[in-house]
């Protein structure tokens, strides 16, 4: 019998993260699990910290980045997705973003984590990488990858409910 009690949908905000999250709210309804959505934000000041060891960005830039990132992430969930599925947004800052994904899944007992992928071409891969097959090979729990577009085997609510009148 397979178990899931808490889900955990990486989001960086694109179309197939929106794609990836209808997943894992469907699921979640499904199994009666939690929902977590989780988006890794950039260590604006790592990045910015030069070889000589200056940091060139205002402090105050990752905490407003910080803030905008939770507030995005918070707003992908409706007052039914909270009360339902206990559904919470989280925000996490890191410039290894699969590492991160990782780490929280481990540290919160995540069951599933679901998480688009951008499905981009052989080149862009080998030169960008991917955060979803890192966390694939890294993973202490399976891992569902949603392409966008796709075929979508998630039906929205209302098409289900227009099949279910017509019975």
């Amino acid at each position: 019998m397979i178990a899931l009690k808490k889900l955990l949908v990486a989001t960086d905000f694109s179309e197939p993260s929106d794609a990836a999250l209808a997943y894992g709210r469907e699921l979640a309804r499904s199994f009666g699990a939690h929902l977590v959505a989780l988006h890794v934000v950039d260590d604006v000041l790592m990045r910015a910290v030069g070889s000589d060891g200056f940091v060139f960005v205002d402090p105050e830039l990752q905490t407003s980045v910080e803030t905008a990132a939770q507030k995005q992430v918070d707003e992908l969930f409706s007052d039914e997705d909270r009360t339902l599925l206990h559904a919470q947004g989280v925000t996490v800052t890191s410039n290894a973003p699969a590492f991160a994904i990782v780490e929280y899944a481990k540290s919160h007992d995540v069951n599933l984590i679901v998480m688009g992928t951008h499905g981009r071409g052989a080149m862009a891969h080998l030169l960008l990488g991917s955060v979803a097959e890192r966390v694939v090979r890294i993973a202490p729990c399976p891992v569902l990858t949603v392409r966008h577009p796709e075929r979508e085997f998630v039906v929205p609510d209302a098409l289900i409910a227009v099949v279910n009148a017509t019975r």
